[in-house]
């Protein structure tokens, strides 16, 4: 039978919310940092329970749209509400554990061995890109490439083909959790204080420092709201 032909699925309420959330804040004009009404005011306004309206907020804060300030409103922190399908987080929610404990194993045994078989050259990379990722985060940016460029380099300093090979086929799966990262409040200067460490232990040729500060910055990039939301709460 056509796959057409599958049961119907119906929104949850949350989802409804966020629907009309998105086009409220469209047909308003709302930008990044504008103020959304209150839960109780929108709770109100939609005919929902506040609950329904906290669970909305709650989906809308894990992709990084919102930021809920305590006792200081519902801010967006893009310029649009634009979700992606619920289907999708879920998908991700569920590979994102795998992907972190790879990162984890792969990337701290790459760390030290660019501690012990760095370059001046590769040296000379890293500290590019973590220039690069100062003056993104300065800026209010988020440095997601140069935060890939300033890990990449750390690879090729550990010059060993076979573990390069293994980290460049999940390359993909790594882009995801660094932008899952960067979509919680403070991330991005709290990476940037993480590569510095890195970076100091691998100039320093401590191999033991280094991938010991690389575990704890990916211990750091695994604390994301996505792993602790209920999509069916």
């Amino acid at each position: 039978m056509s796959g057409a032909l599958r049961p119907v699925v119906r929104k949850r309420l949350y989802e409804q919310v966020i629907d009309r959330l998105r086009v409220y804040a469209a047909e308003e004009g709302l930008q990044r940092g504008s103020r959304l009404p209150g839960e109780r005011e929108l709770a109100a306004a939609l005919g929902v329970s506040r609950a329904s309206v906290a669970q909305a907020i709650v989906a809308l804060e894990v992709q990084g749209l919102v930021d809920t300030r305590h006792g200081g409103g519902i801010y967006l922190r893009q310029d649009t509400l634009e979700v992606e399908p619920n289907d999708d987080l879920v998908a991700r929610k569920h590979l994102l554990p795998d992907v972190l404990d790879a990162r984890d194993a792969l990337e701290s045994k790459l760390a030290a061995l660019a501690a012990g078989r760095r370059t001046d050259a590769d040296l000379a990379e890293i500290d590019t890109a973590l220039s690069v990722m100062r003056q993104r985060v300065e800026a209010g940016e988020i440095p997601n490439e140069a935060d890939r460029r300033f890990h990449a380099a750390i690879v090729r300093a550990a010059h060993s083909h076979l573990l390069e090979t293994f980290y460049l086929e999940i390359s993909d799966q790594i882009a995801q959790s660094r932008l899952e990262s960067f979509r919680q409040p403070g991330r991005p200067r709290q990476s940037l204080d993480d590569h510095e460490r890195i970076a100091d232990a691998i100039r320093d040729q401590d191999e033991e420092a280094a991938a010991r500060n690389m575990h704890l910055h990916v211990d750091h990039v695994s604390t994301v709201r996505l792993l602790a939301w209920d999509p069916g709460q």
